[in-house]
């Protein structure tokens, strides 16, 4: 860890289960910090403290995020890395479904932050946004994603400014990474054989890198790609 930096601490991880998250749960684990890991399955979780909870029951979410945080006596860091897509048509994707992807990216994020809020203000901790490359670019067949993402863009840039001086508020916009995340879509919605994706593990070190900051020194957006990601700029 570089000199000055902040040690880590306690991080409550959302969808800490899998893909980015759980490589994040590790990452923290490694750096002698403590995950807490939330997520609608944690089955496979054996190497941190875990709580399942379904982020779009927000009132659930926040209880279960009260509950973490009492467990270990506060919190030191927020990360909300829970998402989903369903890519299709906004006329061809059922109302629930197209529903449910802005309440786990958006209504989930701001439950978690919102039961957080206390424990992360004691501490002068900080939050970490999960947005995406398509916060920053709209594309087709991508109304839900887009909306949700560009919302929580949006949340954390008021969260920030609504906090100041409180605690410290990160965006990571990553572009597509190589988990889980496509799977179960239709062919024509997978990354090309020859798609450039971005390893979780190097996602989870930026984040460390943002939680690492010393007091009074914000990192407020960061934009994480493969070095010819075509969505960016």
């Amino acid at each position: 860890m570089p000199e000055h930096a902040r040690p880590i601490g306690r991080v409550l991880i959302t969808g800490g289960g899998s893909g980015l998250g759980a490589a994040l749960a590790r990452a923290v684990a490694a750096a002698g910090g403590t995950p807490l890991v939330l997520d609608l399955d944690v089955s496979g979780v054996t190497d941190a403290a875990a709580f399942q909870v379904d982020v779009t029951d927000t009132r659930g979410t926040e209880r279960v995020v009260r509950e973490a945080a009492e467990s270990v006596g506060g919190l030191d860091a927020v990360v909300t890395a829970a998402g989903i897509d369903r890519p299709g048509r906004l006329d061809s994707v059922d109302g629930e479904v197209w529903e449910r992807i802005v309440a786990v990216n958006l209504l989930g994020t701001a439950a978690a932050v919102r039961a957080a809020l206390p424990y992360l203000i004691e501490t002068h901790g900080r939050v970490v946004t999960i947005a995406s490359s398509l916060a920053l670019r709209a594309l087709s067949d991508a109304t839900a994603y887009c909306a949700s993402k560009f919302g929580v863009l949006g949340f954390s840039r008021a969260l920030a400014a609504e906090t100041r001086g409180q605690l410290g508020v990160t965006t990571i916009i990553p572009a597509g990474m190589r988990t889980s995340f496509f799977e179960g879509r239709d062919e024509r919605y997978k990354p090309a054989p020859d798609a450039q994706l971005i390893e979780p593990e190097r996602v989870a070190a930026a984040i460390l890198f943002a939680l690492g900051q010393p007091e009074g020194c914000e990192v407020r957006e960061l934009v994480i790609t493969p070095e010819q990601e075509p969505s960016w700029p």
